[in-house]
């Protein structure tokens, strides 16, 4: 009966309520350290569709690179640098962003859902608004397609290259084959006719050339889409790299 009254003494009532605060604060504190980390640096991320292969395919987990600190950097020392990515670089697009009242209470919720659940769970279909593209064209670059290759004069050149040569580092992108009488006019015949991308334009490709969702049919997306820069692929094990 001593230790039953002892247990609901004062004492121990008050040691109970600050090993459930420390608890909280420890949380608290893993919370914030995993948003300072997955916001300034780093993040993992799946690939859910083969729209990238044959390079990457649905179910490779990828460590991202984000754009926020360096773009942080770039506007502290008024630079022009805010933008860290090249041409043929492969980006993660987050379409949400083209709409300025996204519901917070939704993005807070699904960030808490994510840290407690290792990012297996979330409340949002990643794959409806989560992309991986190869960027090809920036602002004021001149484009066009044949045969599902991209040419591309760049806005400070007076020659137009191929899509490769403009790239650091070599890609193979499937070329679909299409029936001979295809309407060249069509999103997915393999041609484009050449455009010139606007201020904040940026152009952007699957590396899976078919029927395909990208620039081709959405249209040019803005610097703020693209958060990332997929830089390792840990799985699966068999495909462990840079992708």
């Amino acid at each position: 009966m001593f230790d039953k009254a002892l247990k609901y003494s004062y004492a121990a009532q008050k040691h109970e309520r600050h090993k459930l605060l420390r608890a909280l604060l420890i949380l608290l504190a893993l919370y914030l350290l995993y948003n300072t980390i997955t916001t300034l640096f780093f993040s993992v991320w799946v690939l859910h569709n083969d729209s990238m292969q044959p390079g990457l395919y649905a179910g490779d987990r990828l460590v991202t690179a984000s754009t926020v600190l360096p773009s942080l950097i770039a506007a502290i020392n008024q630079t022009d640098e805010a933008f860290p990515f090249k041409r043929g670089n492969i980006v993660l697009i987050d379409t949400r962003r083209q709409h300025e009242n996204r519901n917070r209470f939704v993005a807070v919720a699904d960030n808490l859902t994510r840290f407690f659940t290792a990012q297996r769970v979330t409340l949002s279909k990643t794959e409806e608004h989560l992309y991986i593209k190869r960027l090809i064209a920036l602002p004021g670059d001149e484009i066009s397609m044949v045969n599902f290759v991209l040419r591309v004069r760049p806005a400070d050149s007076a020659y137009t290259l191929t899509e490769f040569e403009l790239s650091d580092r070599p890609y193979y992108p499937h070329i679909p084959q299409v029936p001979a009488l295809w309407d060249a006019a069509l999103p997915f015949s393999g041609y484009m006719d050449t455009r010139t991308l606007g201020p904040g334009e940026y152009f952007v490709v699957s590396d899976d050339r078919g029927n395909t969702g990208d620039s081709r049919t959405w249209g040019p997306i803005s610097a703020k889409e693209i958060i990332g820069r997929p830089v390792f692929r840990f799985w699966p094990p068999a495909r462990i790299g840079r992708p």
